[in-house]
């Protein structure tokens, strides 16, 4: 026990001192995490808004499929992201595999479904009449679209957080895709994992407290957009 309460002081030493290995790492794993949600915002944002939008065959069933996707475990997205890109795969020419990149693609599809299915719910959740009086005003189905995501944008945000969330704290891509290479692909959760397996428990928990106190921050910023609804 005393041993335990030992290393947490001195990780918490290991975090006020800045430890060179302890910010190389929080740096990779926020600049790939916060990449792969902007470009997956990017993506599922606007279809999220034309699933909304649209009345077509099968619509409930592609939304029953994303909201199946929500739950997918990230070795799974990590395999299939990895027969694509591994040598043999038909994008192997792209030499993405045990790169930052291949990482940002993975987590990238990891969320996807998370964005695109809480854009859809938020999107419902707009009242009819905002829709019905842009159309009026002869709004376009584009400027519709958008009309309607603005007025949804704190849910909106609220979903771009978790699936923030995430991404960062997902360990199956992280593995399979980058390898935890030290000092390259090495990220939080990756990081935590063999360095608990080598009994480096100081760094582990080093890690773990900027790990939670990331989810907390998290945590605030969603309740803060919640109350904003």
């Amino acid at each position: 026990m005393n041993e335990i309460i030992l290393a947490i002081f001195q990780a918490i030493e290991l975090i006020v001192e800045l430890d060179p290995k302890l910010i190389q790492i929080t740096k990779l794993s926020l600049y790939i995490s916060l990449t792969a949600t902007l470009i997956g915002s990017l993506i599922s944002i606007p279809i999220g808004g034309m699933i909304y939008y649209y009345e077509f065959w099968g619509k409930r069933t592609i939304i029953n499929l994303i909201q199946t996707l929500y739950s997918v475990p990230t070795v799974l997205v990590g395999l299939f992201l990895f027969l694509l890109i591994s040598q043999q795969g038909p994008f192997g020419f792209l030499k993405l595999l045990f790169t930052p990149t291949g990482m940002i693609i993975g987590q990238v599809l990891l969320i996807l479904p998370l964005l695109i299915g809480f854009t859809i719910t938020a999107l419902v959740g707009v009242s009819t009449q905002i829709k019905e009086l842009a159309i009026s005003l002869g709004a376009s189905t584009y400027q519709t679209i958008i009309t309607i995501i603005i007025e949804a944008r704190y849910a909106i945000m609220s979903a771009v957080i978790l699936g923030f969330g995430r991404a960062i704290s997902e360990v199956g891509v992280a593995i399979l895709i980058g390898g935890n290479i030290r000092g390259f692909t090495r990220t939080f959760t990756t990081a935590i994992s063999l360095e608990t397996s080598r009994g480096n428990l100081v760094l582990s928990i080093a890690l773990g407290f900027i790990l939670l106190s990331l989810s907390l921050v998290i945590n605030f910023l969603l309740n803060y957009l919640q109350g904003k609804d």
